[in-house]
Parts: C-alpha cells; sequence; structure tokens
C-alpha cells in the first residue's frame, strides 16, 4: 500500500508537469483549447492495484531527472557574495536587508521608468512582512532571490502629491516598522510628528507630483497603505521584485552593507 500511494503521488506530480509543459508549448505555437474531456483510466486491467509501483515510479523519476537538475542548476548557480548576514530583525526603523532591497529596486525600477517615459522614481516603499528570508552571509544564488521574495509581486510606480508623501510618512512612524525605505529621509519628533522631509535631498512640496516605487499589493493600499490609492497616475513595470533582485545580484560582485541613516530620532 505504501508503494502503491508513492506511485499515485509520483503519477499525479508527473501529470501536472506534463500540463504545464503542454500549455507552454501550445501557448509558443498560438494554439487554443477548445474542449477538455476527462476519463477515469485503470492502472491494470482490473484497476485496483499496480503490477510493481515501484517500476513505474522510477521511470518517472527518471522522465523528470534532466529537467529537475537543469532547474536547480539555473537556481544554484552562484551570482555575487554576501560578507555579513543581512536580515529585518536588526534595527527598530531600519534594517540592512530592508535599506538594500529598497535601494536596489529604486535604482533598478528607474532604468524601465526612465526608458518608458523619461521620469525618474523619487521614492520607494515597500513592506516589512514582504521579506521573508535572510540576506545570508556567503555565496547568493538566484534561489536566495526565491526565497527572499517568494511571491509574484510585480515592481508598480504610483504618481503622488506632496500631502500624500505626508500621508506615507504618518503611516511609517504609526505602524512603528522598518519598511524598505529609499529616496525620503525625515525625523521623529518628540510629538511623534515628522520634520525635516527630505525627497531625493530637497525639502517636501505639497502641491509636487512624486514619483513612489512599490508593489503591485501595495499600491491597491495594501497593509493599509491607503494612501497609494490617492494616486494621480500608476504605472505597472511588468517586472517582479525577485527579478530585480536576481538582476542586481548578476551585475554586482558583493553585495554592499548599507548603513546610512534615512530616519532619526530625537
Amino acid at each position: 500500500m505504501v508503494k502503491l500511494k508513492k506511485y499515485n503521488d509520483v503519477l499525479k506530480l508527473f501529470v501536472i508537469f506534463l500540463t504545464f509543459f503542454f500549455i507552454v508549448s501550445c501557448s509558443k505555437q498560438n494554439y487554443h483549447v477548445s474542449k477538455i474531456e476527462g476519463k477515469q483510466i485503470p492502472i491494470t486491467e482490473k484497476g485496483t492495484q499496480v503490477s510493481d509501483p515501484s517500476k513505474q515510479v522510477k521511470q518517472i523519476e527518471n522522465f523528470i531527472k534532466p529537467y529537475r537538475e537543469h532547474i536547480n542548476k539555473d537556481l544554484d548557480s552562484i551570482l555575487a557574495y554576501c560578507p555579513v548576514t543581512l536580515d529585518k530583525s536588526t534595527g527598530k526603523w531600519q534594517t540592512t536587508i530592508g535599506n538594500l532591497i529598497a535601494d536596489v529596486t529604486l535604482k533598478r525600477g528607474n532604468l524601465v521608468f526612465n526608458a518608458r517615459g523619461k521620469k525618474n522614481i523619487d521614492i520607494c516603499l515597500l513592506n516589512h512582512g514582504g521579506i521573508r528570508s535572510i540576506l545570508p552571509k556567503g555565496n547568493v544564488t538566484s534561489r536566495t532571490a526565491f526565497e527572499i521574495m517568494p511571491f509574484e509581486n510585480t515592481m508598480v510606480v504610483i504618481a503622488l502629491k506632496g500631502e500624500q508623501i505626508l500621508e506615507l510618512v504618518d503611516y511609517f512612524i504609526a505602524e512603528k516598522k522598518p519598511h524598505p525605505l529609499s529616496g525620503i529621509t525625515f525625523t521623529i519628533g518628540k510629538n511623534n510628528a515628522a520634520k525635516n522631509i527630505l525627497v531625493q535631498g530637497k525639502p517636501i512640496e505639497k502641491d509636487k507630483i512624486y514619483y513612489v516605487g512599490t508593489n503591485d499589493y501595495l499600491s491597491n493600499g495594501g497593509d493599509n497603505m491607503n494612501f497609494f490609492k490617492k494616486g494621480v497616475q500608476k504605472f505597472d513595470l511588468d517586472y517582479k521584485l525577485r527579478n530585480i533582485l536576481i538582476d542586481y545580484f548578476k551585475e554586482v560582485d558583493t553585495i554592499p552593507v548599507i548603513n546610512d541613516t534615512r530616519i532619526t530620532v530625537e
């Protein structure tokens, strides 16, 4: 019975794999599904047991093996080196991994945004909870990026007035979480009010339009970031945050540890 269960589990995996392979192949050749039918096919003539389930399992595993090895090779190829472990738990208002991800997202997102619209991203704000793993000391691979950003979130740029940037800062202070933040600095006063707010090194202007990079989840008001829903324009860069990290890892040799001060407290 154990062997039969294992066989059935592997068979299901095999069917899913073939289905995915068929869909991808058809999409490349502009085929369209017109009808889907299903029927039960017995494993044996009696349909009650498998004469040699271990043999069937081995055949399926042998078929999948080269594809698995190819994927693992891509995921585990060394892209860069991290000199220390970066994580999201060290720091009240900022973290080294948060600083890195926000800076990288702003920088690489700007390459796309500027090329398309001749505009620049001013600020990047992501969510602390979106970072799902540490960036460990040692070799960094594509698998590392998948562990840090396992979701399919894409980068979105929202055009916000200066008034909404003030709401963004108020939200940040009220949340008391080190959300990844780049392009903006401010001081938290004794009354928990923000002052000395600078965007790209310049004092904020209430009526000016600022372009804020974030992810598609937050752009729709996720994590109660409702100020994003007041945006005057929205641009979907169709660039996954995970791929932003992977592309960055490919272009650097050693990952920097970013400790600059973005938020000060009186």
